[in-house]
């Protein structure tokens, strides 16, 4: 039986149609991204499903007591309280069997206990102790690190906390909620590489059903066993993840333009036919009248409509020397925060630098720099010759402010006539009156548009691009990405765009620990790196075979390499043995003061009830410790093997 089912929804805004003849069901245990251009209807159809929004015709069917848990673009949390608290609220049931049985130890102490007393105090003890009453709290420090969360941020009150953080705060929210089934729109906005990394290990194991709406191919490729996709009013199903359906979409896409034409075709040679006979004798005027019968009755096959794209193409008015920028003992911050410091540095022409690390390390700060708008703390950077910076910012803020056009902006400091710019905005989706929207009325996919625009009027052979896929479409951020690839000079960019990391990347360079660690290769290349540097830091990374004399580093032989990785396989197996015999012990030793506490409850030992209520506890908190490092040893130790094969 289905966990949710629609049948022929439809919803318009007005007398616009956003969607129509939506029927789905979910099931328990599926996995589905929901995928579309901004503005097809996916924050509604979620909306609609999680029964905050009435379709305008149409069912909604949810199964008895099916739990449902919808997580906004922008969510609504209580201001007045810590993080940690709001966090809480999911546990409140749990928390008030704790107060009970706080109570009833107490009573128990104060007099000689009853029959009926102890019978209450045990079956309040059972519910808390299969509720989970003593993991709870660990749960929420684990999925508030998880997400991206410190432990000095618990105590902070939610009205403290910036837009992301309130973000990454409602997901992790919904996560401890553990409901039926998780309506997710854009759960990877403001979250950073590490912490998408947790998200998507935490919901490979999800219990219940998904259905994710996010830009994140990457994400979507890992996680989905189905793709909805909403395209002009229609919802299409696909198996498979991302790249699956991709394939399937062009299929589908081909087969309706050959059906289409195939049809045309045939329409055509049929009204000839009927034009050249339905004046001629009784026979041939007959067979006429019998094929424009045909047509009448022919159901017509719609013309396939193309979704528009943005046309992108970042120039380079002329190249810059062979050696883009090199510096030297670098310290980049703030004079009161320094951030990171980077011993050695150098860019060649050509060379496509994904520039990544958590939230708050410095990755903009770095982009400022390089772009002079700030001085380093320390050490020395030095542009190469006739190196020119195009600079795409993260935030544009400053676009905000003015009270401009996008006609305005684009013809700013150009010689474009009007004509020629509105022709040019046309190539990223501004057409007719949008070009005189204000700058303070775009959305921000329209903002992100318009950026792009201005980017690639400005012709620099050094791309600086900070997050320049937030706001894109899935179609826009693959234009992007082929523009980028197709660039000429050279580009230093931050993303959590994996997938946009791994197409474009030749150096992956890491702010991590306060220091800029530098990988040469791509996205898989670093991730195998740093699997190897995890267990053996004093491996450092490896650099490309194009590395010449001296920059390149000794490499260790493939017999010894081997041999280092094999002893590495052996701790880590060792390790994980070790843990899952201790996880054996303890959960044999909790089984065991279980039953000595239904013989000291049967018995009606009230002492003996409460030492081993205290020890149960202290050895459920040693076995969630211990089983937390074991799965963390049998994550390492498969990540080892995985990582490692064919190296």
């Amino acid at each position: 039986m289905a966990l949710l089912a629609t049948e022929d929804l439809m919803h318009r805004y007005g007398d616009e149609l956003v969607f129509e003849k939506v029927s789905v069901e979910v099931h328990q245990g599926d996995r589905i991204g929901l995928v579309g251009l901004n503005g097809s209807g996916k924050s509604t159809l979620l909306r609609i499903l999680a029964g905050l929004q009435e379709p305008t015709n149409g069912r909604v069917t949810r199964a008895r007591s099916v739990r449902i848990g919808y997580l906004a673009q922008e969510p609504c949390l209580d201001s007045t309280v810590t993080l940690f608290d709001e966090m809480l609220k999911v546990f409140e049931k749990l928390r008030e069997q704790e107060r009970e049985l706080q109570r009833l130890e107490h009573e128990l102490a104060r007099s000689t206990p009853d029959e009926g007393l102890l019978r209450h105090y045990d079956e309040v003890l059972e519910d808390f102790r299969r509720g989970g009453g003593y993991e709870y709290q660990s749960r929420i420090h684990q999925v508030l690190v998880g997400v991206g969360f410190t432990p000095d941020d618990e105590q902070k009150l939610i009205v403290h906390l910036s837009g992301g953080q309130r973000a990454r705060a409602a997901l992790a929210r919904l996560l401890l909620e553990e409901p039926d089934i998780l309506l997710l729109d854009e759960p990877t906005n403001h979250l950073d590489i590490e912490a998408l990394e947790w998200l998507e290990e935490y919901l490979t194991h999800w219990r219940g059903a998904f259905i994710i709406v996010s830009h994140d191919r990457y994400f979507l490729d890992k996680l989905v066993q189905k793709i909805w996709e909403l395209e002009f009013g229609r919802l299409y199903e696909y198996p498979g993840n991302y790249s699956h359906y991709r394939a399937l979409r062009q299929e589908r896409l081909e087969r309706q333009w050959k059906l289409y034409e195939e049809q045309q075709e045939l329409i055509t040679k049929t009204e000839e036919f009927i034009r050249r006979n339905i004046a001629g004798g009784d026979f041939r005027a007959s067979q006429a009248q019998a094929r424009q019968k045909m047509l009448d009755k022919l159901e017509r096959i719609p013309k396939p409509i193309v979704p528009k794209k943005i046309h992108l193409w970042m120039d380079v008015k002329r190249p810059s020397g062979e050696r883009v920028l090199r510096a030297r003992d670098l310290v980049i911050g703030y004079p009161d925060a320094p951030l990171f410091h980077c011993k050695q540095l150098a860019l060649q022409r050509g060379e496509r630098v994904a520039l990544i690390g958590p939230n708050g390390s410095g990755k903009s700060t770095f982009l400022k720099t390089l772009a002079g708008e700030l001085r380093p703390l320390e050490g020395s950077l030095e542009l190469g010759s006739n190196v020119e910076i195009a600079y795409f910012r993260q935030s544009q803020t400053e676009l905000d402010a003015l009270d401009k056009t996008v006609l305005d902006m684009v013809t700013a400091n150009t010689d474009k006539t009007i004509s020629e710019a509105r022709s040019f905005l046309g190539q990223f989706l501004f057409s007719g009156d949008d070009v005189f929207k204000k700058i303070s009325e775009l959305s921000g996919g329209e903002r992100s548009r318009l950026a792009l625009a201005m980017l690639a009027q400005l012709g620099g052979n050094l791309l600086l691009l900070d997050e320049p896929t937030n706001h894109l479409d899935i179609d826009s951020r693959e234009v992007l990405q082929e523009a980028m690839r197709e660039y000429k000079g050279t580009i230093i960019f931050v993303s959590h765009d994996r997938y946009l990391i791994q197409a474009i990347a030749t150096q992956i360079w890491e702010i991590a620990d306060g220091e800029l660690k530098i990988y040469r290769g791509d996205y898989e290349y670093y991730r195998t790196q740093r699997a190897l540097l995890a267990q053996s830091p004093s491996l450092q990374p490896e650099k490309d075979a194009k590395s010449k004399g001296k920059d390149k580093p000794k490499r260790l032989s493939p017999g010894k390499e081997q041999r280092l990785r094999e002893r590495q396989r052996a701790k880590l197996a060792a390790r994980e043995a070790e843990l899952m015999n201790a996880v054996t012990n303890l959960e044999n030793e909790i089984a065991q003061i279980e039953k000595e506490m239904e013989a000291a409850s049967y018995a009606g030992d009230h002492q003996r009830l409460r030492e081993l209520t205290a020890l149960y506890r202290q050895k459920r908190q040693e076995l969630e410790s211990i089983s937390e490092q074991w799965a963390q040893a049998a994550e390492d130790l498969a990540s080892f093997q995985i990582d490692t094969q064919g190296l």
